[in-house]
């Protein structure tokens, strides 16, 4: 048996890329990064992370997710129909073609599919191939279904509190008074691939040569499917990884609440619609709440009395060597005073061998950081920071 089940689960590997959207999620990272790249030249004539973050990105946490998620629907034989597969593909497909990020959270894939698939459920189409996967539905796929939706948002939850803090990327805007402030934005796509057990009987009348097993009385395929998380998000108020981690932290609790109603969609199917309807409904009113919040908050990136505030770092520079960090704000660089571009590049020009910062962190304390300084090291010690109208407006030509 357990022979069978590695078999299973190479094959079920091995067909992964076979699927268009895990080249789909690919092409829509590297173009997330690229329009990244390009808008922060235009504000800061450099960009913070390349064009290659978004990418690095894409899987590492989410095919861990994935398989965390695998082991628990194989382990409880929970079922998925094919159906149900192809319209969350379609679904999907529909919106990494309209770069539609934020539309890409599960709690819209799948949720659009659920109730699509409740549409279709038992209708005789004759579409070739597919057909006969529609009109042998019945209601004791959908809590399999509000159950796979439940633990893809955990699985959002969670990439957004431990993946979406790295790299968020500065952006300066006009306030409501027409000052120039700074911004945090996350466009961010991850791919969970989960593997799925699909009734044979669902697979086979149009894919006869795809590998099937049995489990007792039935037989099922396994399949990998990769599903897809996107999160658009941008933040004024707070530091974003507060903003990012209280996000994450809410979408988490929907996830377990989902869960929760949907286990009872066993008992009573009904039950199944409410669950779903509740996480399409909570994790919009979690995106408008956050949005509304923030909208409400003085802008936290802004230009201080006090010095410098830091927006962003540039990797790899004299700064981040440094461990300067957004949010922080530099006072005094070699013992003067700064408030400027211009008088943190004088200052830095005191001592061309070495800097001392008298920096201001997060929470208000004051801390020393120094480096020596290279040839070939960013004059501005790769800070990027909240600059004045004159070089912000050049930049936006």
């Amino acid at each position: 048996m357990t022979q069978i089940w590695l078999w299973e689960l190479l094959k079920g590997t091995g067909k992964l890329f076979l699927h268009p959207l895990f080249y789909g999620f690919f092409l829509m990272a590297a173009a997330l990064g690229v329009s990244r790249v390009k808008r922060e030249r235009k504000n800061f004539h450099v960009r913070a992370e390349d064009a290659y973050f978004e990418l690095r990105q894409l899987l590492p946490l989410g095919i861990l997710i994935g398989l965390t998620i695998s082991a628990f629907i194989v382990g409880a034989g929970i079922a998925i129909p094919f159906a149900a597969v192809l319209l969350i593909g379609a679904v999907t497909l529909l919106w990494v073609v309209l770069m539609q990020v934020k539309l890409l959270a599960p709690a819209y894939t799948v949720g659009a599919a659920f109730f699509l698939l409740i549409f279709a459920a038992g209708q005789d189409w004759n579409i070739p191939f597919i057909g006969e996967s529609f009109s042998s539905l019945d209601e004791k796929i959908f809590p399999s279904l509000a159950v796979l939706l439940a633990l893809l948002t955990i699985g959002e939850g969670v990439l957004i509190k431990r993946n979406a803090v790295k790299g968020t990327s500065p952006k300066l805007e006009k306030s409501k008074r027409g000052q120039t402030v700074g911004v945090h934005e996350v466009r961010r796509i991850w791919m969970i691939p989960v593997f799925l057990l699909i009734p044979g009987a669902a697979i086979e009348p149009f894919l006869p040569w795809w590998p099937v097993f049995s489990l007792g009385e039935h037989t099922f395929s396994l399949l990998v499917v990769p599903f897809a998380a996107g999160l658009h998000q941008q933040i004024q108020g707070l530091l974003p990884k507060v903003a990012l981690r209280r996000l994450g932290s809410r979408v988490v609790v929907l996830g377990v609440l989902t869960l929760a109603v949907a286990a009872a969609g066993y008992w009573y199917p009904i039950v199944s619609i409410t669950a779903v309807a509740l996480a399409m409904v909570g994790r919009e009113i979690i995106t408008q709440t956050q949005r509304m919040k923030e909208e409400n908050l003085p802008f936290y990136f802004s230009k201080k009395n006090d010095g410098i505030m830091i927006i962003g770092i540039i990797p790899g520079s004299p700064a981040a060597k440094m461990g300067l960090q957004a949010g922080e704000i530099v006072a005094k660089v070699n013992g003067k005073a700064v408030h400027d571009e211009a008088q943190l590049y004088e200052a830095l020009q005191r001592n061309s061998a070495h800097c001392k910062l008298e920096v201001l962190d997060t929470a208000g304390q004051v801390r020393f950081a120094q480096r020596a300084l290279y040839e070939g090291d960013h004059h501005e010690l790769g800070i990027l920071f909240v600059q004045d109208e004159k070089k912000w407006s050049s930049a936006a030509v």
